[in-house]
């Protein structure tokens, strides 16, 4: 078992347990909850395999459970309504837990119940997609979407821990395994250049499920993501480079409906396009750009926006991202691989310039 510890302003910090079996370990759960009485929020994909085991973990306390339909669909002001109405029937109270049981969108939805029920419960995250893993889990950011923007409704909520049982990921399906790779890469992009490479070294080991390397995998993502959040709390400065690639990969996500890509899927396809933005300003190299699109492709993840949605529709997507500052969209771009850098100050025309070349491969492989 490995612990990444996120320490934050005003003596505040809380531990990252990473490692096979952790949801069997009473002991290091029962720690971390406030009372006697806990809700679990889970999903109707993961609830089958995983809820009877944390139920089996929680024994003698006074348990709740709220089944929510998995998917970016169901990421809503509506399904946070059903979680407050089950929260308020039980009645939970002040010292109530909340416990998160599933991938992402799980995570993401009871963080913001947990955060606005009653002003504000504590909750813990047991993330079971590498994804959430690595990234939605940690970090504090709970949200839910509107139909003109993902993440566009939401409020910082720290969990008191993230306790990621590396022996979930043996029931995730290959899709999900691949974008939450996504995340993994663009820590290495953005702020460890000796992780991207050894990300380009196993490859193959992460996509067999190499234990020990899905393993460091993680405790990797968890150590440079903690250390940001460390540095910036509430994304008032450098905490924004962990958006590199969001930005154009949210526009994706609510172009085309949401759940209709994953979202390290789209995430994947706006690091390209950041990627490739950053080589038109003359900074990323053209070696680089091509790596970083050679990486993400072994991964199998898109490299490409999908076809039918225009520069121009893309543009318009992100013009109510929540980094638009004072009129601007502010641009997370790559000096170097391992050097993220947050602009607002670039040509007008080059994201368009960009999207549109991508279109066409055989210009920019030729390149």
């Amino acid at each position: 078992m490995k612990e990444v510890v996120v320490n934050l302003p005003h003596e505040r910090h809380y531990p990252i347990y990473i490692g096979p079996g952790l949801l069997a370990e009473s002991e290091r759960l029962r720690r971390h909850v406030t009372g006697t009485k806990v809700f679990v929020i889970t999903n109707d994909v993961v609830a089958p395999l995983y809820l009877d085991q944390l139920l089996e973990s929680l024994r003698g306390l006074d348990v709740y459970s709220k089944i929510l339909a998995d998917g970016e669909s169901h990421k809503t002001l509506d399904t946070a309504a059903t979680i407050f109405d089950a929260l308020i029937a039980v009645p939970c109270d002040r010292e109530t837990t909340v416990i998160s049981l599933g991938g992402g969108v799980t995570g993401d939805i009871a963080g913001f119940a947990a955060a606005c029920y009653q002003r504000g419960i504590p909750y813990i995250q047991i993330p079971t997609t590498l994804l959430a893993q690595v990234d939605s889990a940690v970090g504090g950011k709970t949200a839910v979407n509107h139909p003109y923007g993902k993440n566009m409704i939401g409020v910082f909520h720290q969990p008191v821990c993230v306790i990621s049982d590396t022996d979930t990921l043996s029931t995730l399906d290959d899709r999900q395994l691949r974008a939450g790779l996504a995340e993994t890469i663009k820590y290495g992009l953005i702020r460890d250049p000796e992780f991207a490479n050894w990300l380009e070294a196993n490859v193959d080991a992460l996509l067999t499920r190499d234990s020990a390397a899905l393993s460091y995998a993680v405790e990797r993502s968890c150590q440079i993501k903690a250390a940001i959040v460390s540095e910036d709390e509430c994304e008032r400065g450098v905490r924004a480079i962990l958006n590199f690639g969001h930005t154009f990969g949210h526009a994706i996500e609510t172009g085309q409906g949401y759940g209709a890509w994953l979202h390290g899927e789209a995430v994947a396809a706006g690091m390209v396009i950041a990627a490739r933005v950053s080589n038109l300003m003359g900074w990323l190299s053209s070696a680089d750009y091509l790596r970083t699109e050679n990486l993400l492709q072994r991964v199998g993840l898109p490299i490409r926006a999908p076809v039918e949605l225009t520069a121009a529709r893309l543009i318009e997507l992100m013009a109510v991202d929540k980094k638009v500052s004072r009129g601007t969209l502010r641009l997370i771009l790559l000096k170097t691989v391992g050097d993220a850098r947050i602009v607002s100050d670039y040509p007008a025309d080059v994201i368009k310039t960009a999207i549109e070349q991508l279109r066409d491969t055989e210009s920019i492989s030729a390149r």
